[in-house]
């Protein structure tokens, strides 16, 4: 069996988007799993002391926005520091990922493409409609999606998501849960790399 690599994220977070296709090229190289697990932080912060950006000191808040200023530079990704629509609710985006991994899809292509529209391209992914547009140009049927995410079910799948991240320790994203070992911050993607050498060496 291949090593799993358990990511709990939200598509909001431009931490996780900076991270996101390098986790996959991460995986790609060292022949691991990663489960996708979308979540909302406004279930997490609340149980583990984070605050919202908005209520964050001054002093964090300028050091958040020179690291946002570094690390998109660095990495060559797209990425508007301050976008039209940040903050929004990051929940309609986490039903319909959770809803599209629930009916057997792959969500990594789809949640990049969510989290682009929220740092790349302005466009607000707590709206209904362009969450169905995102979903029927990565390939799905963004009504139906749509409606089942919006269900009872959405609702629970989302729920769920994130009492597993709390179980797991989670209490920001993006966050790595790798044979029990997590790893905060898409700066902490190396680290995680290094654990996948150290472990295929131990099973060689």
């Amino acid at each position: 069996m291949p090593t799993t690599i358990r990511y709990y994220y939200t598509h909001v977070s431009p931490w996780s988007y900076l991270g996101h296709a390098r986790l996959g090229k991460i995986a790609a190289r060292h022949g691991a799993r990663i489960d996708y697990v979308p979540i909302t932080l406004g279930t997490i912060f609340p149980r583990t002391g984070g605050l919202p950006l908005a209520k964050r000191s001054p002093e964090r808040q300028a050091y958040r926005m020179a690291e946002l200023r570094r690390w998109p530079q660095r990495l060559g990704i797209a990425l508007n520091l301050e976008p039209a629509h940040f903050p929004t609710d990051d929940r309609p985006a986490a039903r319909l990922a959770q809803t599209a991994k629930a009916q057997g899809h792959d969500i990594a292509d789809l949640s990049l493409a969510l989290m682009r529209a929220c740092w790349a391209e302005e466009r607000d992914i707590a709206d209904a409609g362009t969450l169905r547009e995102i979903a029927e140009a990565c390939g799905l049927d963004g009504t139906a999606l749509l409606e089942d995410a919006e269900s009872e079910a959405g609702q629970r799948r989302l729920e769920e998501a994130c009492q597993a991240a709390l179980a797991d320790g989670c209490f920001g994203a993006p966050w790595y849960l790798l044979e029990g070992e997590p790893f905060w911050g898409q700066d902490r993607l190396e680290l995680l790399e290094e654990a996948l050498e150290k472990e295929a060496l131990e099973n060689r």
